[in-house]
């Protein structure tokens, strides 16, 4: 990468939260022309990107495991400001975004993010080598946390319908942080070195990590490029939070329209926050560092539970309403067809490209299914 191209998009990673900010301020009162509308969604998308480009930068200065941990969080504060506001706005299917939102980033993940980087590696290199004792930790505390958060509610008998109680709800919620917690401790302290990227054989056998130092990427930005990052990431997010404040109602009325069930809202919102994320893990996966791909894939799937969950739970104690967490028996087929599937995808500590195949195929019967339940 030049350094003209790289002054380029800092350029234009500067001004678009800058332009967003602006742009809130100036609809907050009215935006109910479509016009107006168009401008919020470019601005909207444009701030997404931004602020990962940001949380990049940053991750790219910290570096791994650090990074993707970064890339992660950012993508979730984005997640839960659109699950809150789209709460806040009321409708008929408000109880069951924050379950819809989350599930739909769970499968975007583990079968979209992480299958198209499979297929994409393998594509380019035959067979890609991961570290499957670190990929295997993330993916267990994954299944975990949706088994506690998604599942279980669905059969406990204190709560309504799918619903936990008060008390229960307030245990999935500090046993996410908790799970969430151990694992960022074991990625960035305890074991961080399973969580780097690994050389490999012909045969595709992980043979050691690779030098970071002699990997032919760009230079860390600078202390003072990393913080004004920072800064603009903060920036994009409000940004984004806002913006979509503004914009879900035309996102709800467009579902309805189309006479989509409510649950299509939540594979909306998680198929935007996660796609700026999804091109950074297709970037890595191509450069041969698969591992970096699935520590954004599944450090999302699970920053997308273990942080949200909580953050919605607390948010219940001002906000009106039931909150449906339980998932619907199809998507706990789906559920358990992935986690089988990704189990089998990870053992090994290498994959072909017909993993990956697979995996995007559960992504795309779960998007079927969503529209045509």
């Amino acid at each position: 990468m030049t350094a003209t191209t790289i002054r380029g998009r800092f350029q234009w990673t500067v001004v678009v939260p800058i332009v967003a900010v602006l742009l809130l301020a100036a609809t907050w009162q009215s935006h109910e022309a479509w016009p107006v509308l168009v401008l919020i969604g470019v601005a909207l998308v444009a701030s997404v990107i931004s602020a990962v480009h940001h949380a990049e930068v940053v991750a790219h200065k910290v570096g791994e495991p650090f990074g993707s941990l970064i890339l992660a969080v950012a993508v979730t504060v984005i997640e839960v400001g659109l699950i809150v506001m789209l709460m806040t706005s009321g409708g008929e299917g408000a109880s069951t975004y924050a379950r819809d939102t989350v599930f739909a980033a769970v499968m975007i993940t583990v079968n979209g993010i992480l299958g198209i980087s499979l297929l994409v590696g393998a594509a380019k290199h035959h067979l890609v080598s991961f570290n499957a004792a670190g990929t295997g930790s993330m993916l267990s505390t994954v299944i975990a946390v949706a088994a506690v958060c998604l599942v279980l509610p669905s059969f406990t008998t204190s709560g309504a319908g799918r619903e936990y109680s008060p008390s229960q709800l307030a245990f999935a919620a500090l046993a996410s942080l908790a799970l969430y917690g151990a694992f960022v401790f074991t990625q960035t302290v305890r074991h961080r070195d399973f969580f780097l990227p690994v050389t490999s054989d012909k045969y595709g056998r992980a043979t050691g990590l690779v030098d970071e130092d002699e990997d032919g990427h760009a230079d860390p930005p600078s202390s003072r490029e990393a913080w004004i990052s920072a800064v603009l990431m903060v920036l994009s997010l409000v940004a984004v939070v806002g913006l979509a404040k503004l914009l879900s109602p035309t996102i709800e009325d467009g579902v309805k329209g189309l006479g989509f069930p409510y649950a299509v809202v939540g594979v909306v919102i998680a198929l935007l926050v996660l796609a700026p994320e999804s091109t950074a893990a297709i970037r890595n996966a191509a450069r041969d560092r698969v591992q970096i791909s699935l520590n954004l894939a599944l450090g999302s799937a699970m920053a997308s539970i273990g942080l949200t969950i909580p953050t919605i739970a607390v948010a219940m104690i001002w906000l009106d309403g039931p909150l449906v967490l339980g998932l619907e028996p199809t998507q706990m087929v789906l559920l358990a067809i992935t986690v089988a599937v990704a189990t089998l995808t990870v053992v090994p500590g290498r994959a072909k490209a017909l993993a990956g195949f697979v995996h995007l195929v559960l992504l795309a019967t779960f998007l079927f299914l969503s529209m045509q339940p």
